[in-house]
C-alpha cells in the first residue's frame, strides 16, 4: 500500500517493502555499527596518558592521532556515501566496517607513533561514509513519519559508543594493558560485521529491486533530479542563513571535539586519577552531551513549534551559556565545583546539533536533504573535531593544558555570531526557498 506525504511541496510516495520485525532489526544492527564506529574511534583518548610516558610523544602528535579520523570523516563523507549510493550502501557497510576494525587491530600492535598515525589514518577512512550512509538504510526501511526520531537515535549512538570506547577502553587498558584496549574493539566490530553480512542484503532491504530512495517527483510527474554538480552545490549553499547553519554548527562542535579528546588527559593530570578511572569520569561527560544534544533537540522544537525562526535564538543560548560555563568551569580551583561548572557546559555544548540540523533541512530542497546533512557533517568535522583536539594539544605544549582548554571556550562566540547572523536573514531565505520549489511543482 503506497503512502503519500506532503513535504514542501513535494509528493514522496513510501511503499513498505519489508516486514516491521526486519526493519527494526536493520536499525539495531546499523544502530550497533555506529556505536562500534564510535568505540573504535574514542578508545584512543583513554590511553593517552599510556602512550604519553610509554613512547614520549607531545600533547600535538596526541592530538594528531585524534584528528586525523576527523579530518578523514570531513573530507571523505560526500564523495564516498556517493560511491555507496552507486555501489551498494550494504556493501559499504560491511566493507567500512571491516577496514576500520582491521585499522583498530592494528593500532593494537602499533609499535611507534609513525605506526599508529598510519592505523589511525584507516580508522578514519573506513569510518568517513557510514554515518550518512547508515542511516540511509535505516530510514530505507521505515515510513516517513519515523524519520526524525530514528535519526536522533541514530546520532546518539555515536555518543554512546564514545562514551563506552572511552570508559571500557580505560578499565582495559589498566587491567590488560592499552593494546588490548584498541583490540577488544577490533573484535566487537568484526563480530558484528559478521552477523551484519549474514542478517542484512541488498535484496532484503529492496526485495522488488527498486533504489532504496523514496520517489520524488515534481507536479508533472518527473524525477527532480539534481544531476550537474553545479545545481548542487546551489542548493546546498543557497542562502546565507544556511552557509551560518553549517559554520555555526562547526564552531560549536569545536569544544565538544577537544573536550572529548582532551578530558581523560584533564582528569589524569590534574585530578591525580588513573587511566582507568580518568576515562569514565570523562565518559560521563559525554554522556551528559548525549544526553543534552537529545533534550535540547525536544526543548527547541517545543519553544519553536509555532515560529521555527525561534530555533535560531535557541541556538544562540545554547551557544553563548555552554561557552559561558566552560569558561568559568577551567578558572575555578579543583574540585566539585569546577566539575559541576564542566557539566552544565557539557550538557549544552551540543545542544545546537538539533537546531541546525532543522534550519538545514527548512532551507534545503527536500530531494538533497540527505546532502545537505553530509555537508553539515563535514562542516562539524572539518571546523571542529579534525582541528579541536589538534589545536588544543598545540597550545598545551606552550601553555598547558589547563591553560589551553581555558582559551578553548572562546569559540563558542563565534558559534553564536554565526547563527545570530543567520536568524536574521532567515525569514527572507526561507520565504524565498519556498517560492522557487512552489514555482517549480507547478
Amino acid at each position: 500500500m503506497a503512502i503519500h506525504v506532503a513535504d514542501a511541496g513535494i509528493n514522496i510516495q513510501y511503499t513498505p517493502k519489508v516486514s516491521r520485525t526486519f526493519a527494526w532489526i536493520v536499525f539495531a544492527l546499523t544502530f550497533g555499527l555506529v556505536i562500534s564506529d564510535y568505540m573504535s574511534r574514542q578508545v584512543l583518548n583513554a590511553v593517552f596518558p599510556i602512550l604519553k610516558a610509554e613512547w614520549g610523544l607531545s600533547d600535538a602528535q596526541l592530538g594528531s592521532l585524534n584528528s586525523i579520523v576527523a579530518l578523514l570523516v570531513g573530507l571523505l563523507t560526500f564523495p564516498l556515501s556517493a560511491l555507496a549510493d552507486r555501489w551498494g550502501r550494504v556493501r559499504s557497510i560491511v566493507l567500512m566496517a571491516a577496514l576500520w576494525s582491521l585499522a583498530t587491530a592494528a593500532c593494537a600492535v602499533a609499535e611507534s607513533y609513525g605506526q599508529m598515525l598510519a592505523a589511525r589514518f584507516f580508522v578514519g577512512l573506513g569510518e568517513a561514509a557510514y554515518g550518512s550512509v547508515g542511516i540511509a538504510v535505516i530510514l530505507s526501511v521505515f515510513p516517513p513519519h519515523l524519520r526524525s526520531t530514528l535519526a536522533g537515535s541514530f546520532m546518539a549512538g555515536g555518543a554512546l559508543g564514545s562514551v563506552l570506547g572511552m570508559a571500557l577502553g580505560g578499565v582495559i587498558a589498566a587491567k590488560f594493558g592499552w593494546r588490548w584496549a584498541f583490540g577488544s574493539m577490533a573484535l566487537f566490530g568484526f563480530a558484528l560485521v559478521i552477523v551484519y553480512a549474514m542478517v542484512i542484503t541488498e535484496k532484503r532491504l529492496s526485495p522488488d529491486g527498486q533504489t532504496l530512495r523514496p520517489a520524488m517527483r515534481n507536479g508533472n510527474g518527473v524525477r527532480n533530479g539534481f544531476r550537474s554538480l553545479r545545481v548542487l552545490l546551489g542548493a546546498l549553499f543557497s542562502s546565507v542563513s544556511i552557509c551560518c547553519a553549517y559554520v555555526g554548527s562547526g564552531f560549536q562542535f569545536f569544544a565538544m571535539g577537544a573536550m572529548m579528546a582532551w578530558l581523560p588527559s584533564y582528569v589524569n593530570r590534574y585530578y591525580d586519577l588513573p587511566t582507568d578511572k580518568a576515562g569514565l569520569v570523562a565518559a560521563v561527560f559525554v554522556l551528559i552531551a548525549a544526553i543534552g544534544m537529545t533534550g535540547g533537540g525536544i526543548i527547541a522544537d517545543r519553544i519553536s513549534r509555532n515560529f521555527a525562526v525561534r530555533k535560531w535564538r535557541v541556538a544562540i543560548i545554547y551557544s553563548l551559556v555552554s561557552g559561558i560555563l566552560l569558561l568559568i568551569g577551567f578558572q575555578l580551583p579543583i574540585g566539585t565545583a569546577q566539575l559541576l561548572f564542566l557539566g552544565a557546559g557539557m550538557l549544552l555544548v551540543a545542544g545546537t546539533s538539533g537546531p541546525a540540523s532543522a534550519m538545514v533541512a527548512n532551507l534545503t530542497h527536500p530531494s538533497i536533504h540527505a546532502t545537505a546533512f553530509a555537508t553539515l557533517a563535514l562542516a562539524n568535522n572539518l571546523l571542529s573535531l579534525a582541528p579541536g583536539p589538534f589545536l588544543t594539544g598545540i597550545i598545551a605544549d606552550r601553555i598547558g593544558l589547563l591553560g589551553a582548554l581555558q582559551i578553548m571556550p572562546l569559540i563558542a562566540l563565534a558559534a553564536a555570531a554565526m547563527f545570530a547572523i543567520g536568524h536574521r536573514n532567515y525569514a527572507s531565505d526561507l520565504q524565498r526557498i519556498r517560492m522557487l520549489q512552489t514555482q517549480e511543482n507547478r
